[in-house]
């Protein structure tokens, strides 16, 4: 089975000083295989690794970092077939999300289930986006 591990490199604009958490927490940022890109959870935190204020900044930033992790595998958000959202506080949360949401991601959209959490791995978060994209029928790795 090919299993291929996609690493962002440590100077990355998007991620900053963030990358050490995959090795600490032991995860990959996301893993190609079978014609798929699995990504991990994304946050909402900045490069820095201080996480954005609102609901709709912490979006943006999750958003975001999706964004480089499919860049670095010449994918678009429009390559997304499958999206789980997890949120805090999601019915005051939810107009944040919906608006960095709209702004970022456009049509064709990818199934995406929205779902309500009690927390996630730190307590200033959020929101955290896991998704899988599909590669292009001629690009299946």
């Amino acid at each position: 089975m090919a299993i291929h591990p996609v690493e962002v490199p440590a100077n990355s604009p998007v991620f900053g000083g963030t990358t050490s958490a995959f090795a600490r927490f032991g995860h990959a940022p996301a893993i190609r295989s079978h014609g798929h890109l699995f990504i991990s959870g994304q946050i909402g935190r900045r490069p820095d690794g201080v996480p954005g204020e609102t609901a709709e900044e912490q979006t943006e930033l999750a958003i975001r970092r999706l964004q480089e992790i499919l860049r670095l595998e010449n994918l678009r958000l429009s390559d997304l077939v499958d999206v789980t959202s997890y949120h805090v506080d999601i019915r005051e949360n939810m107009s944040g999300f919906l608006a960095a949401k709209q702004r970022l991601v456009t049509a064709p959209y990818p199934a995406w289930s929205i779902i309500g959490v009690s927390g996630l791995a730190s307590p200033e978060l959020l929101v955290e986006i896991q998704a899988t994209a599909a590669y292009p029928d001629d690009a299946a790795r």
